[in-house]
């Protein structure tokens, strides 16, 4: 579906003259549209992939390293 949304975009359509020819085919919703703030959501998050080309294989290589960051460590003032 996001192929569809942006080839035509692309052609100069706007995203709500796309979503009535977008049918979700299976899960849950099969059979409907998907909602107008789904298809912005997988626009944006193309959009990011696009800009950051590298970033999600990193992510997923520390992941499996386990090199995540430690979390947060939290700092107790006590004040007299």
């Amino acid at each position: 579906m996001l192929h569809t949304v942006l080839r035509r975009r692309a052609n100069g359509e706007s995203v709500e003259q796309i979503l009535p020819d977008l049918v979700i085919p299976t899960g849950k919703r099969n059979g409907r549209n998907p909602s107008m703030a789904g298809v912005y959501r997988a626009l944006a998050d193309q959009a990011k992939r696009e800009a950051y080309p590298g970033a999600a294989g990193k992510a997923h290589a520390d992941c499996s390293l386990g090199l995540r960051s430690p979390p947060p460590r939290l700092l107790l003032v006590i004040s007299p």
